[in-house]
This record gives structure tokens, sequence and C-alpha cells, in this order.
């Protein structure tokens, strides 16, 4: 019975791993923590759809020769939910969240300007969840008003 056993978690562990081509039910999903860089945007796509944009800035502390030096990398992120675009315009640049997004690489159109967006690699990041950790530092001008 636990060579059965032992045997079944070989043939799972095996398959774990497999070279069948990719289908289209594969997801990439990244996870942030970090600080909303600006007010989330609503805009329009060309056929009017409406959608907000939003960019997330996360810190990632590197070793250079000098000792340790931090890099911030900005993350654009893309909502296509009207409910939750409903509660993206309500967040303020600075607040600190966790974000959801799926993950998207589009290869360079061979034809367009390398120079270009479109004769570029580009990473779109589709929202699917976002969850607040801390609003926004408040303001000085905030703060002398009172």
């Amino acid at each position: 019975m636990l060579s059965l056993s032992r045997g079944a978690a070989l043939r799972a562990s095996s398959r774990a791993f497999s070279t069948t081509p990719s289908r289209s039910s594969d997801m990439a999903r990244l996870l942030l923590i970090g600080r909303l860089g600006k007010d989330p945007e609503v805009r329009y796509t060309k056929t009017n759809k409406e959608y907000v944009a939003y960019t997330i800035a996360t810190t990632n502390n590197s070793p250079t020769a000098e000792g340790v030096q931090p890099t911030t990398t900005w993350h654009h992120v893309l909502s296509f939910h009207p409910s939750a675009n409903n509660f993206l315009r309500t967040l303020k640049r600075g607040s600190l969240v966790f974000a959801e997004a799926n993950f998207e690489l589009r290869q360079p159109d061979p034809n367009a300007d390398p120079d270009s967006p479109e004769g570029q690699r580009q990473i779109f990041l589709r929202h699917e969840h976002l969850r607040v950790l801390r609003q926004p530092p408040r303001e000085k001008e905030d703060n002398e008003s009172e």
C-alpha cells in the first residue's frame, strides 16, 4: 500500500513540469505591495469603454559597491471592472495598497518603429483585486488648516 501511494506521488510530481504547450487557460499573476504614485485616472478605450489606470511604486533594496541602494519600480495597472473602478476612484496618491493583477506580455510588432511603444515588448497588468493597507500620510496643508 505504501508503494502504491509513493507511485501516485511520483506520477503527480512528474506531471507538474509538463512540456506540453501552454493553453489559453494558463495565467500569470503579479502580487504587489506598494504606494499609489498618483490618484487613479479614469480613461476610455477607442470603443468608449471606461477603465481606470493607476500606478503602484514598489521599492527594492539592491546591493551596490557603496552599500545597499533602494530602487523604485513603477507598475502601471489597468482596471476594466465597473464595480472596482468606482472604488478605485476614491483612492488617493500615497495610499499603501496590496494589489493582485493578471500579467500579459505582448511581443513587439515587427513592422513598427523600434522606438514606439508598439515596437517594444510591453507588459500589461490587468487589475483583479486591491486592498488598502494604509491611508496616505496627511499633507502639511491639511494639518495647518485645523
